[in-house]
């Protein structure tokens, strides 16, 4: 319910600052698990994604987001769960690999941090190895335009989502260089719809 209401402020908030421009939505399984990813560019990604993805998100999220309780509270309504950074957190992928078996949308950031210049960089095996495991298709995802808000002097640019074709890893879960090749091929499809994109 919190989630509900919540996706319906941000699309009239959002209809009105950033005109967004959503495409590929058609491109999303609407039943069984998958992964979302896309890339990383302002914390406005995940409810900006969230909003105009046609079915729930639930997302990783750094720890230090859920202090204090009161926020941990909001942030879980909203389908988040904790990971912590910088190592393997076993936890948060036994969590994530439950949601893909219950049928669920899990939204991730390849890079695994914001990009700093706007541009994609190399992606982390997490989403390769997750997509092996939890036999789930993955959407590329592309997000142009939230690293702009309220830049310039308050400057409100308009915003792109585009979600593109579902890819599939076809390789063995232990083998790093099959992980590795896919987790590329994710990011080189998300350059491809920004670049395609960008003109807009």
């Amino acid at each position: 319910m919190f989630y509900s209401i919540l996706k319906f402020i941000l699309t009239i908030l959002f209809g009105i600052l950033f005109r967004p421009r959503v495409v590929g939505r058609e491109n999303v399984p609407l039943e069984g698990g998958m992964i979302m990813a896309a890339n990383h560019l302002s914390n406005w990604d995940p409810p900006v994604v969230g909003t105009y993805m046609p079915r729930p998100v639930a997302y990783m999220a750094k720890e230090e987001l859920f202090s204090p309780a009161i926020a941990g509270v909001i942030i879980r309504n909203l389908y988040a769960f904790p990971v912590k950074r910088g190592a393997a957190d076993r936890g948060a992928i036994k969590t994530a690999l439950g949601i893909l078996k219950q049928g669920l949308c899990l939204g991730v950031f390849p890079e695994g941090t914001r990009s700093k210049d706007g541009k994609t960089h190399k992606a982390e095996s997490g989403v390769a190895l997750l997509a092996a495991m939890g036999k789930v298709p993955v959407v590329p995802t592309a997000i142009i335009g939230t690293n702009k808000i309220f830049q310039n002097g308050g400057f409100l640019p308009r915003l792109q989502i585009i979600f593109g074709e579902p890819v599939y890893f076809e390789g063995k879960h232990n083998d790093k260089e099959e992980l590795a090749n896919f987790s590329k091929k994710i990011m080189d499809k998300i350059d491809n719809l920004i670049k395609i994109n960008s003109q807009y």
